[in-house]
């Protein structure tokens, strides 16, 4: 758990000392770097990296163990085409196969010196975090992450990289002695997107990007994917979701969806392609973890996981108009099939076909995927394995679980908000999700909002559901203006009728004792104050310089109101 108070140890007057699991860091007392509700974020990223890692290092074992098998088989060939003296098979094939280290040597490089060892050897990493600030992050992941090699913290702050020189360089252990944390964790003081771009040759790249920033990530998103390795991993954070949800419906899935969209493009003009790990909607921001790989014949399919969603401006119906759509293609003669990309006829009404509302045009977004259950599994199964490490452990098993069970698709809607386009009594989330159970949807939780669910059923099988409650819990319509959509929705029929008795799976979906959503932790929380990134600068004397600014300000136009 993290805590922020005066230490024990000895603090430099104007600080205090800041503990987040196993990491202790100096915070000014006027600083504004650290936002101590982030360490979820910070947990989850932990988490995620030393998975990833792990998977990392189980597909390049996986490719030794294949070529160390290859090599053996030469060997008994070889071993087999030696003329004969009395031995044993099995002892000339132990002799040749170790008698000549030199012809060995002779036909593999530097990388396969280590493949000739007894055992596999560990692919260590490497981490390029970008707008670091007080250096927390890069400091646990120096400290947590044991394959890691290095971590890059840079940021542009002359104020913050003082802060990351002061935290990394010199802190004293749990046994009171000055410890030097190993150069695991390299401070650079420079524009984030530079060092990116001097980072973008082959030989320069890193394995994994992490970008934080103080709102939106656009300007940093082609730098981090030109740097990061070929099926290297990009975490990204953005805090800018007045931009990205705006008011369309759903607004939080929206930006997930946008940002993978961001995300994609800006890595097919490389020929490279992104695989959605996690991406999660959390608090005041979005985080996702995307794969990056290079292969131009998956750029092509990106044309199929791009949409572009109409959107009703009343009873907030959504229609998906992807922009192509993938043709197989298979020979007679060789039975080879060819994937062919085809652009898509318009399907969007002009209207929305529940209301008959006008449209609001929200994309293009990314239609695909937006987690890999197998990598949730993964990262749920360490964090079951190492909860005493991370301090938000219960909350990240709740919104793993969520994320992992959740359906693909588009969308999800929110009982509560659709009653109110009916104006009709709120159904509870056992009894809708029983309807469309009952019925023979699929129906899940979403992570994104509390209340929320996810279905494959449609715009209009969701309504006639709650058509089908209304049959039984009335609606009152005197008030209602006959040309209101809320009188259009009513007037319609139901094409299909629902079953509310309750499903045993319903129950699950709501009774399942897991911490999902965050609570706040203190009172007017949220995101931090943007950091001044001046040395020496307090809230006090920026407040005092804005206070004085507004009073020369007030006096200018009560000046120029004189004259006038």
């Amino acid at each position: 758990m993290a805590s922020t108070a005066p230490a024990t140890k000895e603090v430099p007057q104007g600080f205090v000392l800041h503990s987040e699991n196993s990491s202790h860091i100096l915070l000014d007392t006027n600083a504004a770097f650290l936002n101590p509700v982030q360490e979820f974020n910070r947990d989850l990223s932990v988490a995620c990296i030393r998975t990833f890692g792990d998977e990392t290092n189980r597909a390049k074992e996986a490719k030794w163990k294949e070529k160390q098998e290859r090599r053996r088989r030469a060997a008994l060939k070889e071993t087999a085409n030696v003329p004969g003296d009395d031995e044993a098979p099995a002892a000339k094939r132990v002799r040749v196969y170790n008698s000549d280290p030199a012809k060995m040597e002779a036909d593999t490089s530097t990388s396969q010196d280590a493949a000739d060892s007894a055992h596999y050897q560990p692919y260590r990493f490497t981490i390029l975090e970008a707008l670091s600030a007080t250096g927390l992050r890069s400091i646990r992941y120096a400290k947590e992450i044991p394959l890691l090699k290095y971590v890059i913290a840079n940021d542009l702050s002359p104020a913050a990289v003082e802060a990351m020189h002061r935290n990394v360089e010199v802190w004293k252990g749990p046994d009171g002695q000055m410890k030097t944390i190993p150069a695991k964790v390299r401070v650079n003081e420079g524009d984030a997107i530079s060092l990116m771009y001097s980072h973008r040759e082959e030989k320069d790249h890193v394995d994994v990007v992490d970008l934080d920033p103080y709102g939106t990530a656009a300007p940093f998103i082609d730098p981090a994917i030109q740097c990061v390795k070929d099926g290297g991993l990009l975490c990204v954070t953005c805090t800018d979701l007045a931009v990205l949800a705006t008011n369309n419906y759903p607004e939080k899935w929206q930006a997930l969806r946008l940002l993978l969209h961001t995300l994609a493009t800006s890595a097919a003009r490389y020929g490279k392609y992104i695989t959605p790990l996690l991406s999660l909607s959390i608090d005041f921001y979005i985080r996702v973890f995307v794969r990056v790989d290079t292969q131009p014949a998956e750029v092509k399919k990106l044309l199929s996981k791009t949409s572009v969603v109409h959107v009703c401006t009343n009873c907030q119906s959504f229609y998906n108009q992807p922009l192509g759509r993938i043709v197989e293609k298979k020979s007679e003669k060789s039975g080879h099939i060819t994937y062919l990309n085809r652009t898509n006829q318009n399907v969007v009404p002009e209207r929305c076909q529940e209301c008959e509302s006008p449209l609001h045009v929200a994309g293009p977004m990314w239609n695909g995927p937006i987690h890999n259950p197998d990598f949730v599994g993964k990262v749920l199964g360490h964090l079951e394995n190492n909860t005493d490490l991370y301090g938000t452990a219960t909350r990240m098993k709740g919104m793993l679980t969520v994320a992992k069970e959740e359906l693909d698709t588009l969308f999800y809607f929110v009982p509560s908000k659709i009653a109110g386009h009916f104006h009709c009594q709120t159904p509870s989330l056992e009894e809708i999700a029983s309807a469309l159970l009952n019925k023979g949807f699929k129906v899940s939780r979403s992570h994104a909002s509390p209340g929320s669910l996810k279905t494959n059923a449609s715009n209009r099988e969701i309504h006639d559901a709650y058509r089908s409650y209304i049959k039984t819990n009335p609606v009152r319509t005197e008030k209602l203006a006959e040309t209101s959509y809320t009188m259009r929705l009513l007037k319609k029929e139901a094409e299909t009728e629902f079953d509310f008795t309750k499903h045993p799976d319903a129950a699950l979906l709501s009774n399942v004792k897991l911490v999902r959503y965050q609570e706040n932790p203190a009172a007017n929380w949220g995101p931090g104050k943007k950091a001044t990134g001046k040395i020496g600068t307090s809230n006090e004397k920026a407040n005092a310089n804005l206070k004085r600014k507004r009073e020369e300000d007030a006096m200018a136009i009560d000046g120029k109101a004189d004259k006038l």
